[in-house]
């Protein structure tokens, strides 16, 4: 009972550190810059969602939101097929060769992407990809192809062989095999990489901040950058970007929690 209710404490200190600043930003977003500053944490006295109207329009938002959506829908599209094509070709592979690609592979999330940085601004700057949606891209799914391959690996190389050579006996070929049996027993793996992905590109600041310079371009991260400057921040439209910028994350989550929590956690079950 007592360690019930220490674990009971403990939970409910963790969901105030993480809900007290979410209710700061949501609350700042319907004020004035004098109410925030006169108390942030209060609840605004009216619904003004003027901020809202004027992020949307003067602050350009909704160009921003859509060229995130391109990028960050099609780099994860992408980066799926790829990644779940690599990860079941590797599974299928036998002993140490198997192993030894896979490592290979998962070799590319020990780079640090500062350290490749000078090298691919060159190339995308011959290449002509500067300044482009297709350039971030191509980025996104090189840098998140390891990781990607890391995830829905692992789980591949839990599947029962036999129903592969169960497969093979009955005369299916490696992209059936691949399509009706290791996609459809890998959904959780493959929706846990999904929302990792596009969690990851939707909030990707970096890149972007290299790579994009015209305003047509930018994305939500840089949008929101302009609200804050060397001496001045627009916290009211910052807060209303941030709440606006949210909402597809809050969606991803909800429709797959689900299958997140079981693709992070079946490695340990089935151990």
């Amino acid at each position: 009972m007592a360690g019930r209710l220490s674990r009971g404490v403990v939970l409910a200190i963790y969901a105030a550190i993480i809900a007290i600043p979410l209710f700061v930003v949501f609350f700042g977003s319907f004020k004035t810059t004098a109410e925030i500053f006169e108390n942030s944490f209060a609840p605004p006295t009216s619904l003004n969602l003027s901020n809202y109207s004027e992020v949307l329009t003067g602050g350009n938002l909704g160009v921003a939101f859509l060229n995130s959506a391109i990028i960050t829908v099609s780099s994860v599209t992408i980066t799926l097929f790829i990644g779940s094509l690599a990860a079941y070709g590797v599974s299928r592979i036998p002993g140490w060769k198997g192993w030894l690609i896979f490592g290979f592979i998962v070799l590319g999330m020990s780079v640090p992407a500062q350290a490749n940085m000078i090298p691919q601004f060159v190339q995308f700057n011959q290449l002509g990809l500067l300044n482009s949606q297709l350039g971030l891209i191509l980025i996104n799914i090189v840098v998140t192809l390891p990781v990607s391959v890391f995830i829905m690996g692992g789980f591949m190389r839990t599947l029962p062989h036999e129903l592969y050579e169960a497969a093979d006996i009955d005369g299916s070929g490696p992209w059936r095999t691949y399509w009706s049996i290791a996609m459809p027993l890998s959904a959780p793996s493959i929706a846990a990489t999904a929302t990792f992905l596009f969690v990851m590109h939707w909030n990707e600041l970096l890149y972007p901040l290299l790579f994009i310079s015209t305003e047509d371009k930018l994305t939500l991260p840089l949008a929101l950058l302009r609200f804050q400057g060397e001496y001045l921040t627009n916290y009211p439209l910052l807060f209303a970007g941030v709440v606006l910028s949210s909402i597809p994350i809050v969606i991803a989550y909800v429709f797959l929690q689900r299958y997140f929590v079981a693709g992070m956690t079946s490695g340990a079950v089935k151990g």
